[in-house]
């Protein structure tokens, strides 16, 4: 069925002239929790009816001061509580085999994809902007991902995309530090395409939108094709190391602690 326009729980869609915005509005800060998993599988499924009018997808967030925090901790722990714990690492891998499949399926879009990124871009967050094509960033943007210090690794993806797109000094920095990453270094290390003014990225992701739409639909999904190959090896045992990872009861401690956080935005690094 084609779904040009959707308005979900956590997500909606529009589609305009060949492009479609998918805006992330899920409060309090876009997490990605089985709600927008969702949501996002049913965009993802609507790809091959979308395909034969769309040239560009922009994902976009409606919240002022953050793109996404990423996976839904607060969801992940009460799940993992729920359960005994020889059980947990079978809930944890149904839930990243399908928000892998979707990561994926975006990394693979029959169309452009671009990040229009504003303020917080964290985890889970930054790992969906890494599926797209292009990550354009206002100067206001930050990227990071965090999770080391809560016991495991980004679970969405990230590395293995960023070790495809990026060098490997700086995943490492990223990663074992967890510090935040302005937009002006990300893009001088590769990271961002494009920088923008403060409020100004989704206005650039329209233009370059509009500049994309004017070339060879055919000869540009070629070209996508050969310049990003999906790394699904590395893709998987990251899904193994996770797992493994999210077994240790210092996880779920941490976990615990950060779900007991009252701070307004215990994510940040």
């Amino acid at each position: 069925m084609k779904m040009r326009n959707f308005t979900g729980r956590t997500l909606r869609w529009e589609w305009r002239e060949g492009v479609v915005e998918l805006t992330l509005d899920h409060a309090p800060a876009n997490e990605i929790g089985t709600a927008m998993l969702a949501e996002l599988e049913k965009f993802v499924a609507s790809f091959e009816s979308l395909a034969p009018e769309t040239s560009v997808c922009i994902f976009v967030s409606a919240k002022k001061s953050v793109f996404s925090a990423g996976g839904d901790l607060r969801e992940l722990y009460a799940t993992a509580a729920a359960v005994p714990a020889r059980d947990r690492p079978a809930g944890v891998r149904a839930f990243l085999e399908r928000i892998h499949a979707v990561m994926n399926a975006i990394d693979a879009a029959p169309f452009v994809t671009i990040a229009a990124v504003h303020g917080a871009c964290l985890g889970g967050g930054l790992e969906l902007a890494l599926a797209c094509d292009m990550i354009i960033a206002d100067k206001m943007a930050r990227f990071a991902f965090p999770e080391l210090r809560l016991g495991f690794i980004p679970g969405f993806g990230g590395i293995p995309r960023l070790k495809r797109d990026l060098g490997n000094a700086f995943i490492r920095d990223l990663l074992f530090t967890g510090r935040t990453v302005n937009a002006t270094r990300a893009q001088t290390i590769g990271l961002v395409a494009q920088l923008a003014g403060e409020g100004e990225a989704l206005r650039i992701a329209r233009s370059t939108a509009a500049q994309i739409i004017k070339y060879d639909a055919v000869t540009r999904a070629a070209a996508k094709k050969f310049i990003k190959p999906i790394p699904h090896d590395e893709l998987r045992r990251e899904i193994d190391l996770f797992c493994e990872l999210f077994t240790r009861p210092a996880v779920m401690a941490a976990l615990k602690k950060f779900v007991e956080d009252s701070g307004p935005m215990p994510y940040l690094p």
